[in-house]
């Protein structure tokens, strides 16, 4: 053995065959949804099973069954052309035999036993696309299914709690409770995945392929890198527009970070810091409007509140995190005395949009279309149609500016088509990962209504909170970190809302949009909370940094996070509206509390602030929060005048230094 055991692995190429199934199978998955979302809209059993049967098919090829890194062989095409054919039963079977299923008052054997077939294939699937996790999570729901004196596993019974037991349900209803109705597998979740969100990543698929990502990160550096610590100013603007468009913190930290990383830890930041703060930058991506990763979709159907109005109730709240974790870069830059980047070094704004401004068009679109009331599939599809047309017009006015000829413009179609197809392939595979994910959280919500768990699980908080909203928060805030470790972002959302989303609304009478909102800012935690903190990971793989290092700094940088959902709990204006003065006495308190908590954690603003200035900030911090117009206003007043003594101090400070002789001969 001559190689280096410290090597990194790579895969070994998928076999050419196999790339080019891949690439078809996304293609017809993507026009199949086109079709679906703009030309004929398809009923749900339709719609979500033949969705289904598709990413299972893509799974299987994109993952094969001994992993990433060892050739398939002959015993895994066996393996995986078997799953394969299974997927295309599981997804074929509802359409092909709904008007029988529909008829009948008990299912037929064979509607039992493909009901199987297609929960095995989902936690397989899951398991490949989106982690062990997920499956071991979807198994122990259906573990407890069975675990009652009249289910298939009855000895469980008495390892359960009182409040946990129930009769227990045999093989034949769960399998039909799965994949016989709107209730299982091809319940809401994924629903949401099939319509909404598919032709929303297909979106960002479109505007990855055609540069879009190019032409954000470059205007962010364009607006911000002049000023001090410009890399890191640049990711937090970049990853506001780049996350809501890719939905994965992930995704984008790898995207936007291979640029800002390099620059952050150039301009003098340490790799870990330059880590943690693109993954705190990038975690915003997904509670920033108007996509929201899958989150806004999610929620619109579970509240039956318009899509358009949670986009718009949840802008201020994203600028808020946006903007604290701006301030802690800011703060971090000016206390370790960085200074911004040479204007040779960076594009012009002007330049850059002339470059790119057909970019802006899709999104202006968007958002019209939205306001003005149209479905979020059909905006979507009218999104990547505007895609389309910009680029293709930018395309055959560069083509009409230089010397044009038919050579060169059947060399601009090739490349149209290329892009396209290229497009719509990657539109598929990004959309394998949040399928699977909620194909599994179907399961989870079909169990939790067979059993009355929701209820159950709602008293269990209650018992343990003893009523009090803060502590059921936290029991929220840490339940929502253990889910993280081993789900994505949306897949936990799901979980988390049906566990304690009726406790929330019902016991401690939360509004409904505020309990989702919260619920699915927590569930971001995932991303930038140790030890399991994966966008933190991927950042530290891009700086070169230690992982734990790297999250503790992202943990740092994403406090917003954890803060800004406790605001719209106590402040339920800033969400629902109310009368004028109260929502502007409100947006400004939680922009006062935000910057106060900053400097208190940073112990720096306009300049170094006195450990007792910290400890006093503290207080005025929780009064800024706490539910009482008296206690907002003490505590606004308390922190004002500790800022103001700071920027006193600093000014002070900056005066005498100026007055010395040395500063003084310098100048």
């Amino acid at each position: 053995m001559n190689a280096d055991p410290n090597a990194p692995l790579t895969p070994p190429a998928q076999p050419w065959l196999v790339l080019r199934a891949i690439t078809v199978i996304g293609i017809l998955l993507s026009l199949f949804q086109l079709y679906a979302a703009g030309v004929q809209p398809l009923g749900l059993f339709f719609q979500r099973p033949i969705h289904l049967g598709f990413i299972l098919v893509l799974c299987f090829l994109i993952y094969p069954v001994f992993g990433q890194h060892k050739p398939r062989g002959p015993l895994g095409w066996a393996i995986d052309g078997t799953l394969m054919a299974a997927s295309i039963v599981a997804g074929a079977w509802l359409p092909v035999n709904i008007d029988v299923i529909a008829n009948q008052i008990f299912p037929r054997s064979v509607d039992v036993w493909i009901g199987i077939l297609t929960i095995v294939v989902v936690l397989e699937g899951a398991r490949r696309a989106v982690g062990l996790g997920m499956t071991v999570i979807g198994a122990f729901f259906i573990a407890y299914a069975f675990s009652g004196r009249r289910g298939e596993l009855p000895f469980l019974a008495d390892w359960m709690p009182g409040i946990l037991n129930h009769r227990g349900y045999s093989l034949d209803r769960l399998a039909s409770q799965m994949t016989l109705g709107a209730e299982g597998i091809f319940g809401i979740p994924l629903g949401v995945a099939a319509t909404f969100v598919f032709i929303f990543v297909l979106f960002g698929a479109f505007l990855e392929a055609t540069g879009a990502g190019k032409f954000f990160i470059d205007l962010a550096y364009a607006a911000t890198g002049r000023q001090r610590g410009g890399p890191a100013k640049a990711a937090v603007i970049a990853s506001a527009g780049m996350g809501s468009i890719s939905g994965s913190a992930i995704a984008n930290v790898v995207t936007t970070g291979a640029f800002t990383i390099p620059l952050m830890k150039k301009l003098g930041y340490r790799p870990a810091q330059a880590g943690g703060i693109e993954a705190a930058a990038s975690t915003g991506g997904q509670i920033m409007p108007p996509l929201m990763g899958a989150g806004a979709f999610l929620m619109s159907e579970f509240t039956r509140v318009p899509y358009v109005e949670i986009v718009l109730v949840s802008i201020f709240p994203a600028i808020l995190y946006f903007g604290t974790v701006y301030l802690l870069v800011h703060i971090a830059a000016v206390k370790q005395g960085m200074q911004g980047l040479d204007t040779k070094d960076l594009p012009n704004v002007r330049d850059v949009l002339a470059e790119g401004w057909h970019f802006l068009l899709p999104l202006v679109a968007l958002i019209a279309l939205l306001v003005a009331g149209y479905s979020p599939m059909r905006v979507g599809f009218y999104a990547i149609l505007s895609i389309l047309a910009a680029a293709s017009a930018r395309a055959m006015w560069t083509f009409a500016s230089g010397s044009p000829s038919m050579a060169g413009f059947a060399v601009l179609c090739r490349r149209g088509v290329a892009l396209t197809l290229e497009a719509l392939e990657l539109g598929a595979r990004n959309a394998v990962a949040v399928s699977m994910a909620c194909a599994v959280a179907g399961i989870v919500v079909g169990v939790v209504g067979l059993t009355g768990l929701g209820l159950k699980f709602s008293a269990m908080m209650i018992a343990f909170s003893g009523g009090n909203i803060l502590l059921a928060l936290v029991l929220v805030l840490l339940a929502s970190l253990i889910l993280g470790m081993g789900l994505p972002v949306t897949a936990a959302y799901i979980v988390l809302i049906i566990l304690v989303g009726p406790a929330l609304t019902e016991q401690f009478g939360m509004p409904i949009l505020i309990a989702h909102l919260v619920v699915f800012w927590y569930s971001q935690d995932s991303n930038v909370t140790p030890p399991v903190a994966l966008a933190g990971f991927a950042g530290a793989a891009i700086a070169g940094s230690k992982p734990m290092e790297t999250s503790f700094q992202a943990w740092k940088y994403a406090k917003g996070l954890y803060l800004i959902p406790l605001f719209m709990v106590f402040n339920e204006e800033i969400i629902l509206g109310g009368p004028l003065p109260l929502v502007l006495w409100s947006g400004a308190i939680a922009i006062l509390a935000l910057v106060a908590f900053s400097a208190a954690l940073e112990g720096f603003l306009w300049g170094p602030m006195a450990l007792w200035m910290r400890v006093l900030i503290v207080p005025g911090v929780v009064a800024l929060f706490w539910p009482a117009f008296a206690v907002e206003v003490a505590g606004a007043v308390l922190t004002v005048l500790l800022l103001w003594l700071n920027w006193s101090q600093a000014r002070l400070d900056n005066g005498s230094a100026d007055a010395s002789p040395i500063r003084h001969a310098q100048k």
